[in-house]
């Protein structure tokens, strides 16, 4: 584990970012490599995670971007964030399992929250989180993220959301205020 003790900087993807991406998300939930990070979800899901037209998509998007975390052009973290009628909406976050545990994590949350908060005059931050995924949850909940008890299904037969490797997956709505 590397700590992120020296210095990263923060920007928003473009196009030609796609590719390194889709490959930090796909090793960071998935297959061996995932495995070396906590926030693997390759016991609950096989197949990809997201595809370069999920990314390519999410970065064209009107109030939506990804947002990736650089020391010295490398990438480390990244996630997507959204502008939506009820707020914020933070997902696809992604840690290079190589630097979780450092802080570099708590770091990317914080930057989305700012710029939710300050771009879009969002007042809440939501997400949504596999159920199963408790260490998971735990983490944002130490972060100010509560469970609200509002579920959403997992997108079964849609390979584009992976491959799920146990019939019970579903996901709950994480909701965190913003102050103004």
């Amino acid at each position: 584990m590397t700590h992120p003790a020296a210095p990263f900087t923060f920007r928003i993807a473009t196009a030609a970012d796609v590719a390194v991406v889709v490959a930090l998300v796909e090793s960071a939930y998935r297959g061996d490599s995932g495995r070396r990070g906590w926030t693997t979800e390759s016991d609950l899901l096989d197949g990809q995670r997201t595809d370069p037209d999920d990314v390519a998509a999410t970065i064209a998007r009107p109030d939506s971007l990804i947002l990736l975390a650089e020391r010295d052009g490398r990438l480390l973290a990244s996630c997507h964030i959204e502008k939506l009628p009820e707020g914020g909406y933070f997902g696809m976050f992604a840690v290079d399992p190589a630097q979780q545990g450092g802080g570099l994590g708590k770091a990317v949350l914080a930057e989305a929250e700012r710029i939710a908060r300050e771009r879009w005059q969002c007042r809440a931050m939501h997400m949504t989180v596999i159920v199963q995924r408790d260490e998971l949850i735990a983490w944002y909940e130490r972060r100010g993220y509560r469970r609200t008890g509002h579920y959403k299904p997992f997108p079964y037969g849609d390979a584009r959301f992976g491959i799920p490797l146990r019939d019970d997956l579903r996901f709950e709505v994480l909701v965190k205020d913003l102050p103004a």
